[in-house]
């Protein structure tokens, strides 16, 4: 995968993709799968943003079921599904307890019922090839074993748990890269740190405008490009509207903003994750994630600028209360949290623009306006801009969740392929990402195990679940040049399982970039805290040996790097 705008510009697209999230991924993907000419464009680094700051599930929505969106959940269920399938290296089943208390609406009679319809919903679960990836329908367990399972349980009116499954990725940032690389071995081309500044466009035949494509900023280089595409698609996740801006100045579909953040502590809940309520913030997960505990989200409107997100110290002081009121028993400090990250949730902005009656009422206009970002719901669309807008060739991808983010590619593509004038398929939900060409994962890590005795088991189960059939592609980049194979297989540091391969294979096939790319989105080293400075200081080095840094850049990589796992300033 090389990036080349140059290249890029003296070609002519069928589709432009603005955005290298997962559904800008997921839609270059179908399309390429489609057979069409793709180019996908993205403005920082691939999965940057919203999909890397997920809180690693993937789920059907079991509360979505309150809100009486039945569909959504649904199609949440069969996506869970269809991921394990194409991406078995990456998608894995995952136990919630649930809590019950009292016979109210928090009792086992209605959570029951509840859980019952989730699991008929997900009739299809189980349509799968590896019988490691199936999941049990719920059951019910005492309160003496929920508190076994998790002594951190409120006690009082505790009546017992359920158990229900759902499902979890390994690395949802290497998974959205996987998506992009699949769709660059079927011809499309991809670009990161390649912002759009604008659209071109030619006066239609019909009426208004037709888009042609888009300019583009080199962020590396300051130069100024032109790519052409047919029709454009807008993927830009929390930038959408602002995207639509680009096109018009008056966007006919707004976004809410949802703030999310997630601390990682040790391990908490052993294999099990917990769902739990708290009285003061809502629902959480405790999530067991790599040896590590999860515990996510927030859900708070964000006003600002996207690029200007970030977790302060108050986000955190105000999440561990919410976190200690739902588990008491936890009492959490701040020393606990080993790290934290943050992530945008765009959701489409139903709420009426103005609000008759709201001064008369008592209150202003601007609380009677005021998002709810928690019962937002998380169902997307896909908005032609031609009939209300009279801008032809420009679809935008709004709002959401991962798990639909295939499902939602598909619906774009193809609504693309009918402006386009042509007919094809989709072939995602049974074709493997790349790297997730294996029958059973688990007779694959033994196997690759065997294969490459040379390196140590669990170096051997990470590059599976970063690389899946692909680990002998990575490990073959430690064998072009002469006399690397050593150094290259050696580990970081003797805390990680990271080794030098994976940084310089993501340089030189991953368009890896800068030293964050590697650390957070490339490799796993920094994603579960700060790896120490020796093994950032070994990625930086053999970076630096790739693309040629100085002694100041070097140490900018380094320093913006390590910036990255310290809070922002509270505004």
């Amino acid at each position: 995968m090389q990036r080349d705008l140059e290249a890029m510009s003296a070609t002519d697209y069928d589709l432009v993709i603005v955005g290298g999230g997962i559904t800008g991924a997921s839609t270059a993907w179908d399309a390429s799968l489609r057979g069409l000419k793709v180019a996908l464009l993205e403005k920082d680094d691939f999965a940057h943003a919203t999909t890397s700051g997920s809180s690693k599930l993937v789920h059907g929505g079991l509360r979505y079921l309150v809100n009486g969106e039945l569909k959504l959940v649904r199609e949440s269920l069969r996506e869970r599904r269809i991921w394990e399938n194409v991406a078995p290296h990456m998608v894995h089943p995952l136990p919630f307890v649930l809590p019950t208390y009292g016979w109210g609406m928090k009792g086992p009679i209605v959570l029951g019922l509840g859980l019952a319809l989730y699991d008929l919903l997900a009739f299809d679960r189980n349509w799968l090839s590896d019988d490691d990836k199936k999941l049990p329908g719920f059951r019910r367990i005492s309160k003496g074993k929920a508190l076994d399972l998790m002594p951190s349980l409120k006690r009082e009116g505790l009546t017992g748990a359920m158990i229900y499954y759902d499902c979890q990725m390994f690395a949802p940032e290497r998974l959205c890269l996987e998506c992009i690389e699949g769709a660059v071995e079927y011809g499309a081309d991809a670009a990161n740190y390649a912002e759009v500044t604008g659209f071109t466009s030619e006066a239609s035949i019909k009426r208004g405008v037709k888009v042609t494509g888009v300019t583009v900023m080199d962020k590396l280089t300051g130069k100024l490009h032109t790519i052409r595409g047919q029709v454009v698609v807008n993927a830009a996740g929390p930038w959408a509207d602002k995207t639509m801006a680009l096109a018009d100045d008056t966007p006919a579909r707004r976004l809410i903003r949802s703030k999310g953040i997630h601390i990682i502590t040790r391990d908490l809940s052993g294999e099990n994750a917990l769902a739990v309520q708290s009285s003061i913030g809502g629902h959480f997960f405790v999530i067991p994630w790599r040896g590590h505990t999860i515990i996510g989200t927030t859900d708070t409107v964000f006003e600002d600028d996207p690029d200007e997100l970030g977790v302060t110290e108050k986000d955190i002081a105000d999440f561990l209360t919410v976190v200690n009121d739902g588990l008491p028993g936890l009492n959490l400090r701040r020393e606990d949290v080993i790290h934290f990250y943050a992530g945008i949730r765009p959701l489409v902005d139903t709420t009426p623009e103005e609000v008759p009656g709201a001064e008369t009422a008592g209150e202003s206009t601007k609380e009677a306006e005021k998002k709810d970002s928690y019962n937002a719901s998380r169902a997307a669309e896909v908005y032609d801009h031609a009939p209300e807008e009279a801008i032809d060739g420009l679809i935008s991808a709004i709002g959401g969740k991962w798990t639909t983010s295939r499902h939602l590619a598909e619906q774009v593509v193809d609504l693309a392929l009918k402006k386009l004038g042509k007919s094809a398929n989709c072939e995602t939900q049974c074709t493997p990402v790349y790297g997730g060409d294996m029958a059973r994962l688990k007779t694959y890590v033994e196997r690759a195990q065997k294969r490459h005795s040379h390196l140590a088991p669990d170096v051997v189960e990470n590059l599976v679940n970063f690389y899946g059939s692909r680990i002998d592609e990575v490990l073959a980049t430690a064998d072009e040049r002469q006399g690397e194979r050593e150094v290259l297989l050696k580990r970081l540091s003797p805390e990680t399982t990271t080794i030098g391969v994976q940084v310089v294979h993501a340089v030189r096939h991953e368009m890896a970039l800068h030293l964050d790319d590697v650390v957070f989105r490339r490799t796993g080293l920094g994603t579960l805290g700060h790896p120490g400075v020796p093994a950032i200081k070994q990625a930086a080095e053999l970076m630096r040996g790739e693309l040629g840094w100085d002694e100041t850049e070097l140490a900018n990589e380094i320093s913006g790097t390590v910036r990255l796992f310290e809070t922002i300033p509270a505004k």
